[in-house]
């Protein structure tokens, strides 16, 4: 059944982040793109909600700076500045070299297990060439140290973090550097396995550094419609 204004819906607060989880999923695996509009019946339909709850979830997105809003346009996935992506990278070689500190003074036997067995999924999905799987799989290594880490905040801090970072490569990253960053983010779990807290924070630090250097003033910006994006219900 088409969705509409009036129409009864699930509860609100589940249909509405079902929506910002898809759709932030579909942008860190960049699958959904920069400047790509956001149709509200498409959403409404795609997801069997109302419009209202498609404007809620909008509303949360771009909250998370992932989404603008434009009075009588509508709304867009982000394109944010050169000038914002690097301050981006700024913030969030703040806050990892210090996670990755408490992380080690933390650590427990299952949750290096964990963080090897992401590494190791990285790396598969690096060998057999799944863009989509192995985007998503690099970006959440640094959601996966905070969540060891065991601060909601610091989780939901970096998952924001790294979801505009997502936006932020596709935009302006001058090359596809995912074997480099699988071997940086082995590199660093060797250091946590030591538990060498301050080489630990270093590699970070030069890990985020690096991506932030090839960040360009030229813009590749492909396209790709909503419904292939999202794909089928």
């Amino acid at each position: 059944m088409p969705a509409n204004d009036t129409e009864d819906d699930a509860p609100s607060g589940s249909s509405t982040e079902h929506i910002v989880v898809a759709v932030t999923r579909a942008i860190v695996e960049h699958r959904l793109l920069p400047g790509a509009k956001l149709v509200e019946q498409k959403l409404g339909d795609r997801f069997g909600v109302s419009r209202t709850i498609v404007r809620q979830a909008l509303f949360r997105l771009s909250q998370l700076k992932l989404v603008r809003l434009e009075p009588a346009r509508g709304a867009f996935v982000a394109e944010p500045s050169i000038e914002e992506a690097r301050e981006v990278f700024a913030v969030r070689r703040m806050v990892e070299g210090q996670m990755v500190r408490q992380l080690i003074a933390q650590l427990k036997p299952a949750d290096l297990r964990l963080l090897k067995a992401h590494v190791k999924e990285e790396r598969q999905a690096v060998e057999r060439i799944d863009v989509a799987t192995r985007t998503k799989l690099l970006f959440d290594f640094h959601v996966r140290m905070a969540e060891v880490v065991g601060n909601q905040v610091l989780v939901e801090l970096i998952q924001e973090l790294v979801s505009r970072c997502s936006l932020i490569t596709l935009m302006y990253q001058s090359a596809d550097d995912a074997e480099a960053s699988n071997a940086e983010h082995t590199d660093i779990l060797a250091a946590i396995e030591a538990r060498d807290a301050e080489r630990a924070a270093a590699l970070i630090d030069e890990h985020l550094l690096t991506v932030a250097r090839q960040l360009t003033e030229r813009r590749r910006v492909p396209s790709l419609r909503l419904e292939d994006a999202l794909g089928s219900p």
